[in-house]
């Protein structure tokens, strides 16, 4: 998935976080939503507006936010 369609950054919108096609739901809001045990289908149910490719891209980009390099100072 191309998670680059979906996630938007805005800096005058909800402080430039990451946010789903530039509602102002932050990708770290549904992260947050699936943390605390809700399904996809329930997170869909409470927000109408919200589609499961916007789900999907918020896992995509969590992803890649957690797969960066470690750099050891010696």
């Amino acid at each position: 998935m191309n998670y680059q369609e979906r996630i938007t950054f805005n800096p005058g919108q909800c402080g430039g976080k990451p946010c789903i096609r530039g509602m102002r739901i932050r990708v770290k809001d549904i992260l947050d939503m699936l943390a605390s045990g809700m399904t996809e289908a329930e997170i869909l149910q409470e927000h109408e507006y919200l589609e499961i490719e916007d789900i999907r891209a918020t896992l995509a980009f969590a992803s890649t936010q957690a797969d960066h390099p470690v750099l050891k100072v010696s």
